[in-house]
């Protein structure tokens, strides 16, 4: 059984995303930023929302700059788009999981590569060991 909190977080999720991709006009955001989660309190009363962004340590504080700049519109549309009694205040958070992502990625890549040179080492060391 889903809980009222999560649904409202999953509604505020679309609408925050939707604010982003199309109403938010910061040339200041990076392009690629996206809600990977909205929490709220079972009260309704606080919604946590993480946000994600590709770039460096410098975008990632834009990003949350910005978003804090939009907070009070994004919870008067949030207001507008989802009937609630009171809508809940709105704080930011920086999701890093892409990037972690991103980076184990890259780590399972390079083990593998090393692997595969490894083998094709060992393969021809027991080629001029049998002649």
């Amino acid at each position: 059984m889903m809980l009222r909190s999560d649904r409202v977080g999953e509604e505020i999720k679309k609408v925050v995303a939707d604010l982003i991709q199309n109403e938010i006009e910061d040339p200041r955001l990076p392009d690629l930023t996206t809600v990977t989660a909205v929490e709220v309190t079972r009260d309704l009363s606080y919604a946590t929302i993480y946000v994600s962004a590709l770039g460096n340590g410098d975008q990632i504080e834009t990003t949350l700059s910005v978003m804090e700049s939009a907070k009070k519109f994004i919870r008067y549309r949030i207001g507008q788009e989802i009937r609630l009694r009171n809508v809940p205040e709105i704080r930011f958070k920086y999701d890093n999981s892409i990037a972690e992502g991103n980076r184990i990625s890259r780590i399972i890549d390079e083990v593998i590569a090393k692997d595969k040179l490894r083998r094709e080492s060992n393969d021809l060391l027991n080629r001029k060991s049998k002649e």
